[in-house]
C-alpha cells in the first residue's frame, strides 16, 4: 500500500492508501491528479534508510510544487523561507536549544518562550 495525495491546483485536497492499481480501474470524475506521497520522507530523507520521495510527506493544504516535484507545508510566516534542499520552512532566527519552548513572534522577529 502507499499514500496518494490528490492536487487540484497545486495544492493538496485530499490524501488515501491504495495500491498503484487501485487507479488502474478508479473512475476519478474530479479535477486534480494523484501523485504519489512517503509517510516516511521528510525534509529529503526516508526515516527507514529508504529512497525518499518528493521531499516531504503531503499533508491537506500542503503545496505540490512540480518543478522541485516536492511538497511541502503553507508558508507559516510571512518572514520564513523555503530552504530549497529540503523544502522545509526556516525561520530568520534559529530556535533556541535549551531545552524550553518557544513560539514565533512575527512581530519581533525572535522567539518568545512559552510559560
Amino acid at each position: 500500500m502507499a499514500h496518494w495525495a490528490r492536487v487540484k491546483g497545486g495544492i493538496v485536497t485530499q490524501i488515501i492508501v491504495a495500491e498503484e492499481e487501485y487507479f488502474q480501474t478508479y473512475i476519478d470524475d474530479e479535477p486534480g491528479e494523484w501523485i504519489q506521497t512517503s509517510y516516511n520522507t521528510r525534509a529529503g530523507q526516508h526515516d527507514l534508510g529508504g529512497t525518499p520521495l518528493r521531499k516531504n510527506f503531503a499533508g491537506v493544504g500542503y503545496k505540490y510544487d512540480s518543478d522541485r516535484d516536492a511538497f511541502y507545508a503553507p508558508q507559516p510566516f510571512d518572514s520564513w523561507t523555503l530552504d530549497e534542499d529540503t523544502c522545509l520552512w526556516e525561520p530568520p532566527v534559529a530556535y533556541p536549544n535549551d531545552g524550553n519552548m518557544y513560539d514565533w513572534n512575527e512581530t519581533d522577529q525572535q522567539w518568545d518562550e512559552v510559560t
